[in-house]
């Protein structure tokens, strides 16, 4: 009898367990219909197959459930051609598309990439056996929120460009947290936003400056174009690339809502670019940060030697294209549009190679080897 008492309530006990687990989901507050993503300007992976998605003409993150989809075998992938791909599938022409992002799932390596057309419309892809296929966003498992004071939908830069674009100009997740950078409508625009996960009407964020080496100034609009959140010297930081192109950490810590912060340039990459991408892969128990630009190669950087630099640049680097700071290699990889991590060491491309072919394919990893 007593063993039919114990046996009974373990049970109990782990239904209790697993009814916990359920409501504890990342996904408790989702809901099936029609997000209405009016643009895919960035996007990233949390935990349980969830994509967030930057979209930034209607000024919302948007996570959407995609763990229904099956774990697909990518170890060989390569797609030839993928602009006319992609444009055969819509019926239209190259030049009426761009890819806007591209994002790895790194629970099975399932690859997504976002598309814009010319006409306004928004399409999101998934690589199944080195072939596209639509994933449907009008009706699909969602939450969202609302950015809190995005830069205005009219605002405009010194050359006349509309700037709504960059309210989200790249999109992180990381314990809990949704990390994003961007512009503000406020005097200084240039803004890095924390919004917890699962939402809540909490939105913290602060404004942004920086030295820009290559400008000789200190700088409050430029937006962070990419950024990683990582560890250096144990502690969490933002590592953060600018166009023109300097790179700037900031203290997870320092990053306070409602407060203006200032990060330390650890190096000017080179002026004439812009980054692209940026990613973290670790190798034979060693660090790199990886680095995609429209106008530089892809470059690597040791985080061994990032943690050691303990200087600041302050002052003008005056020689045009000229690199400060950091040192970093360039692998032999240029006109890299879309970067990142594949597999437990490895990197992804969509890459514009000599003879006009845009192909997605792996890196070689043996660039990541010491």
């Amino acid at each position: 009898m007593k063993t039919l008492i114990t046996f009974v309530l373990l049970l109990i006990l782990s239904f209790l367990e697993s009814s916990i687990l359920a409501n504890s989901s990342l996904k408790v507050d989702f809901k099936t219909g029609n997000p209405g993503i009016t643009s895919i300007n960035s996007m990233t992976f949390g935990p349980e197959g969830i994509l967030f998605i930057g979209d930034s003409k209607s000024a919302q993150i948007v996570a959407i459930d995609l763990s229904t989809h099956p774990k697909v075998d990518n170890s060989a992938v390569k797609i030839d051609f993928l602009d006319k791909l992609i444009a055969d599938m819509l019926g239209t022409a190259i030049d009426q598309i761009q890819i806007t992002d591209m994002a790895v799932n790194p629970e099975n390596d399932n690859i997504y990439l976002s598309v814009h057309h010319s006409s306004g419309n928004v399409v999101l892809f998934r690589i199944e056996n080195n072939t596209l296929k639509k994933v449907s966003l009008d009706n699909i498992s969602h939450s969202k929120t609302s950015l809190i004071d995005p830069v205005d939908k009219e605002a405009k830069d010194k050359r006349g460009r509309k700037l709504r674009k960059w309210a989200v100009a790249d999109i992180k997740y990381t314990s809990g947290k949704v990390l994003l950078s961007g512009l503000s409508n406020k005097e200084f625009a240039s803004t890095f936003r924390s919004v917890d996960f699962p939402f809540t009407d909490k939105q913290d964020y602060g404004s942004l400056e920086i030295y820009h080496a290559a400008h000789g100034q200190y700088e409050t609009h430029a937006p962070i174009k990419a950024f990683i959140s990582t560890k250096i010297k144990g502690s969490s930081h933002i590592v953060a690339g600018y166009t023109c192109t300097p790179l700037v950490i900031f203290p997870m810590n320092d990053i306070k809502p409602g407060k203006h912060n200032k990060g330390r340039t650890i190096a000017e990459l080179g002026s004439g670019n812009s980054p692209v991408d940026m990613v973290e892969i670790e190798n034979g128990g060693q660090r790199y940060l990886l680095i995609a630009n429209n106008n530089r190669p892809l470059m690597k950087m040791e985080f061994t030697d990032l943690e050691s630099y303990n200087g600041s640049l302050t002052t003008p680097v005056i020689k045009k294209g000229a690199a400060e700071g950091v040192s970093y290699v360039n692998l032999p990889y240029v006109n890299v549009q879309q970067l990142d991590k594949f597999g437990g060491s490895g990197f992804l491309i969509v890459q514009r190679e000599s003879s006009g072919n845009l192909t997605l394919k792996k890196g070689n990893s043996w660039w990541l080897e010491k």
